[in-house]
């Protein structure tokens, strides 16, 4: 039986999930009381079949909202604004106005923006050879920098704005949220309802000609105030969470198998006179570390109508895991998907999800972990575990949750 929980699937996700690819792309697990898709062509079909596989988690978040404090509904409310929580029409609806926040060319414009933001976390480092916490002061400042600057934040306010998102984000990505206590999530509701509430009544009178100037003006009349918020909370989550858990995971990963980055170096001196000082050696780089240890492991869907997929037959009202973790480690896709290789290509990953529901951080998750790695590779010669790395957990989104400390070397 599969279960996401087993730390197999984290320590040898290729070898975990070879076992089950025998018998199918879909699999029932009794762990999970869902249906598990673990081959890649069958993932990227689902994410493709928003009609019989529905990503609203709006609707049980209502019905947990009848059993819980008037308080609540505000933190439905908030959600509501989560166009990855919604299908169409309303998804559409919701993802217009951010759908030109992240792109490509808008994300490259940022690079000198994230330059400074690197070198300020990266100055605030205590000297080469002190312990450092990983999380704390590398992984998590610097998205929670960058996303603050684009979205006209004061960067004083981002350890509160993060702590109200990682709050959020404890009720959001349940997967039972009729067990998860509500407390923390209503006081982070009430936080973000009032910070960017007045936000965004300043933009309206003086526009601050950043993200949320474009955001503010996008919307319109096309989304409610609540709508308008949870829209400024889903960019700030997906500009930060993930990149956190992105960079995070994969300075873990590097920690634990130092023979890596050795090879990341040897490839930057190889193709030292190549255009472009060896960028694309580090965005393969990322593209390894995203499929290896990305930060989302699974996303969830509910069956709206009875169907057979992939042999199976999915009744209505059942729960679905996309296993993105397997899906990323299919050998129909990836040669030696057990191998982490630095220089994989092509690498077509869906740590990011797919179609409709493609993470609207992507690019910039992908630029930020680019640009903070080289520095460390270029400002450091050596980098160590000064503790034993910590094992992930996670459904959803899998990081350690104990410290991950490390010390730098020059």
């Amino acid at each position: 039986m599969i279960d996401l929980n087993d730390p197999r699937s984290f320590t040898d996700p290729a070898g975990f999930f070879a076992t089950f690819r025998a018998a199918g792309p879909v699999h029932w697990s009794e762990a999970h009381r869902a249906w598990i898709v673990i081959g890649h062509q069958a993932l990227t079909d689902a994410f493709r079949d928003p009609v019989r596989l529905s990503s609203d988690r709006i609707s049980p978040l209502e019905r947990v909202a009848e059993h819980r404090p008037e308080a609540f509904q505000r933190v439905v409310a908030l959600l509501s604004g989560w166009m990855v929580f919604r299908d169409p029409p309303e998804h559409t609806r919701l993802r217009d106005p951010v759908r030109d926040t992240f792109t490509p060319r808008r994300v490259a414009s940022m690079t000198e923006l994230i330059t400074r933001a690197v070198e300020r976390v990266l100055t605030e480092l205590p000297d080469p050879g002190v312990t450092i916490d990983v999380r704390a002061q590398l992984a998590s400042p610097l998205p929670a920098a960058v996303i603050a600057a684009v979205l006209g934040v004061d960067p004083g306010q981002r350890e509160r704005f993060v702590r109200w998102s990682d709050e959020l984000a404890t009720m959001a990505l349940s997967t039972t949220p009729h067990d998860t206590p509500p407390e923390s999530s209503i006081a982070a509701t009430e936080e973000f309802n009032a910070f960017f509430g007045a936000l965004i009544e300043a933009e309206r009178v003086t526009p601050s000609n950043t993200l949320l100037t474009t955001l503010v003006a996008a919307a319109g009349d096309s989304l409610s105030e609540a709508e308008l918020v949870g829209a400024c909370t889903i960019l700030l989550f997906a500009g930060h969470e993930t990149t956190t858990s992105l960079i995070a995971n994969a300075l873990g990963l590097l920690l634990e198998r130092p023979e890596l980055a050795a090879r990341w170096r040897a490839q930057l001196a190889e193709d030292a006179t190549s255009p472009g000082g060896g960028q694309r050696v580090h965005e393969l780089a990322i593209e390894e570390l995203l499929r290896t240890v990305g930060p989302a492991r699974s996303m969830m869907r509910k069956v709206v109508v009875d169907h057979e997929r992939e042999g199976q037959q999915l009744r209505a009202g059942q729960n679905v895991v996309l296993a993105i973790c397997a899906a990323n480690h299919d050998p129909a896709v990836f040669d030696a998907p057990q191998e982490v290789r630095l220089d994989r290509d092509p690498n077509p990953h869906v740590s990011f999800g797919w179609g409709l529901h493609h993470c609207v951080g992507a690019h910039l998750a992908r630029l930020e972990a680019t640009l903070l790695l080289r520095a460390l590779l270029e400002r450091y010669s050596r980098w160590e575990a000064a503790a034993p790395i910590p094992a992930h957990s996670g459904t959803i989104l899998g990081y350690a949750h104990a410290p991950l400390l490390m010390r730098l070397q020059p």
